[in-house]
């Protein structure tokens, strides 16, 4: 009678992770090509919502695509992901259960090659965080509050990348005044 009971509801996973690119027109295509390249899943526009005269958008203009993985596919997407910028991460990118990174080129991710149709561009990472019972906060009938206890902290996300996924956690600027 050693073993320690660990409850199941305080256990951390990973919900989703959401790939994002922002673009319009013939770059919108190639963005929706490159999502379609390092996740094998086809990709959904996003539209806009709002009128943005300086940039030229307009409400129903297409102006971005995503890619959302769940499960197991999820996990490893992260760490071929997660490669790509070094397995480093900075303290100021990680919120209450959440955090985001962006890779600058698609071709720093481990197994992936250049391809001329789609050219040189990026990609944001989202990762989102949950605790089991998730679902009553969100669900459509009987819809309830979880506490603030159920929620995943920053600091409980930096243990969990620095334990699961071997990632350093950087406080503050990066050498070179890189920010």
């Amino acid at each position: 009678m050693t073993e320690e009971k660990t409850n199941k509801m305080r256990e951390i996973e990973i919900e989703k992770v959401v790939l994002s690119a922002g673009a319009v027109g013939d770059e919108l295509e190639k963005s929706a090509k490159l999502l379609r390249l390092i996740s094998g899943r086809e990709a959904i526009k996003t539209k806009s919502k709002k009128r943005i005269p300086d940039f030229g958008i307009r409400p129903g203009l297409e102006i971005g695509c995503k890619v959302t993985l769940r499960g197991k596919e999820a996990e490893e997407i992260l760490k071929r992901l997660l490669l790509a910028i070094d397995n480093k991460l900075k303290e100021k990118q990680i919120n209450e259960e959440d955090f985001s990174f962006g890779i600058e080129e698609y071709i720093e991710i481990p197994g992936t090659e250049y391809q001329r149709d789609i050219g040189m561009i990026g990609l944001n990472v989202t990762i989102v965080f949950k605790r089991k019972g998730k679902r009553v906060k969100i669900r459509k009938i009987k819809k309830g509050k979880i506490p603030k206890k159920q929620r995943v902290t920053k600091q409980e996300i930096i243990e969990l990348m620095k334990n699961k996924f071997d990632t350093e956690i950087i406080e503050g600027k990066l050498k070179g005044g890189e920010d």
